[in-house]
């Protein structure tokens, strides 16, 4: 009980410094007469929002009231919160998260590719929510042969199921290939409203029979991570690999790749 005391008590002040750090005229509003306070008074925000004064000033005085979803993406559209702290405000209501639909994002910070330069010794690659290979190092490229594709098609996804150098350098892709799949689709429930997910899942079932019936299975596994047996100048090694993520709100992660100290 203490703990939801002080969610709430955190939830007031919060509300009330996003009130007060807007002005009348941000938000439509004639700024018009003196104001005691800065910012907006309660029950502006309360009728920008649409509901009552009361309930409204029982929420910013930390009071024990639910509070639906619709209002609180209602309540961030009119406090003007961006990204962090909608999520903020959710986590303080809700204690949860809000729901995000995820777009693919092309761009991968210049830190990042310094970083990979760093670990040349180690493939590494980064992804977005779709699977494209937005960025690589050598030790990647001579693994997977990402540039044997034209960009459009640098896809980690397509060039499993449609590239027989893939083909090849999975000794066990009959048994990889069903696994890399249904870790994908946590990323594809994610942003099923993307049109260019949703493309490319379409094209893959016209291309690949074995695509086509692993989708159909629906199998959801833990994220890619592990040890993987890759076919390399005709020897099988065993490598090491995982996922960081490096931009969480545009769901980009490096994944890495590192021979196991066993082999």
């Amino acid at each position: 009980m203490r703990t939801m005391k002080r969610t709430r008590d955190e939830l007031a002040t919060f509300l009330r410094s996003r009130r007060e750090r807007l002005s009348p005229n941000e938000v439509g509003l004639p700024s018009g007469g003196r104001r005691r306070t800065p910012g907006l008074r309660r029950e502006e925000v309360a009728a920008l929002a649409g509901v009552g004064l009361t309930w409204y000033t029982w929420l910013e005085q930390g009071r024990d009231i639910g509070v639906s979803t619709a209002f609180l993406e209602n309540l961030s559209r009119v406090l003007k919160l961006d990204a962090a702290e909608r999520r903020h405000l959710f986590l303080l209501a809700h204690e949860r998260p809000p729901t995000d639909q995820g777009k693919t994002w092309c761009v991968v910070p210049a830190l990042i590719r310094r970083l990979m330069d760093d670990i040349a010794q180690h493939p590494a690659y980064v992804l977005n929510l779709r699977w494209d290979v937005l960025a690589y190092n050598d030790a990647a490229n001579r693994l997977f042969c990402f540039e044997h594709q034209p960009s459009e098609r640098r896809n980690l996804l397509w060039m499993l199921f449609t590239d027989p150098v893939l083909l090849e350098l999975f000794p066990h892709w009959e048994e990889e290939a069903p696994r890399i799949l249904s870790s994908f689709r946590r990323d594809y429930a994610n942003a099923s409203h993307d049109c260019d997910i949703k493309a490319l899942v379409d094209e893959l079932k016209k291309v690949s029979p074995e695509f086509h019936q692993f989708w159909k299975e629906h199998d959801v596994h833990a994220p890619c991570n592990g040890s993987r047996e890759l076919k390399v100048d005709g020897e099988t090694i065993t490598f090491e690999h995982t996922s960081l993520i490096i931009d969480a709100d545009r769901h980009l992660r490096l994944v890495v790749y590192a021979k196991s100290e066993q082999d």
